[in-house]
């Protein structure tokens, strides 16, 4: 059984996810991917550009896998998929080349939800914010820039420089930290059930699941299905939908 939460006079920041959350990572990375394959003249090693984009991102869950327990470190898990995507063996200097030039058709295709600086806005007034990511500070940084929130969040802590990622508490303690405030105080928001707003629970944050397909099933979990639902969710207002009690 989950701790109870508790109640939301008491939060007095919220701690975002960053891919699939506030920013359309899936999306992003189709077009990218897509039009990088096209450029590299890849489609027809696959038998559609569908199976090609399915192939990357099992590649993609696979070696950030290893990264997360600890088997290789983030340039080289970048490296080893790029290797087994392509089918044969790279340089490290190829292989990076090859990532870069995809990041340019990736980086093209970026964009906010449309709900998120909406509801940035409703609670910059009433709740501090910062990030927590499975990413790097390199990556994550330059994206908050680029698309131009980098100045609602203090901080921006990501697991490839803490070297403890989500679920483990420690990933969640340490931007509890970087607040000076206690886990009780702070509501975590993304759209990994587990890895996110389960995580963030056992760690003794108030988790929040960002459920944006709807898919349910999870009733031991806080869950909305867009961020326009978070600002009434954090003051305890009801009157737009969102649920009346932390769970």
């Amino acid at each position: 059984m989950l701790p109870t939460a508790p109640p939301p006079s008491s939060i007095k920041a919220v701690v975002w996810d960053i891919d699939d959350t506030i920013f359309d990572y899936a999306t992003a990375d189709t077009v990218g991917m897509r039009g990088h394959l096209t450029t590299e003249g890849l489609l027809d090693s696959y038998a559609s550009a569908e199976h090609a984009l399915t192939r990357w991102k099992a590649l993609t869950r696979e070696h950030w896998a290893r990264f997360e327990a600890g088997e290789t470190d983030w340039e080289n898990q970048r490296r080893d998929r790029v290797r087994a995507f392509v089918g044969r063996m790279l340089t490290d200097p190829e292989a990076d080349a090859w990532f870069t030039r995809y990041l340019g058709h990736y980086e093209a295709a970026w964009s906010l939800f449309p709900d998120t600086v909406p509801a940035l806005d409703a609670l910059a007034g009433t709740h501090r914010h910062a990030v927590l990511s499975n990413s790097s500070l390199h990556n994550q940084d330059r994206k908050l820039r680029v698309l131009g929130v980098r100045d609602r969040f203090e901080a921006v802590l990501c697991a490839a420089e803490l070297g403890v990622a989500k679920p483990e508490a420690a990933a969640f303690h340490a931007v509890c930290a970087e607040l000076s405030l206690a886990p009780h105080e702070v509501a975590y928001v993304g759209d990994q059930p587990d890895t996110d707003a389960r995580g963030a629970v056992e760690a003794g944050l108030t988790g929040i699941w960002l459920d944006r397909a709807g898919q349910g099933g999870r009733p031991e979990l806080t869950r909305i299905t867009g961020l326009d639902q978070l600002p009434s969710l954090l003051v305890g207002d009801t009157r737009f939908g969102a649920p009346d009690t932390f769970r």
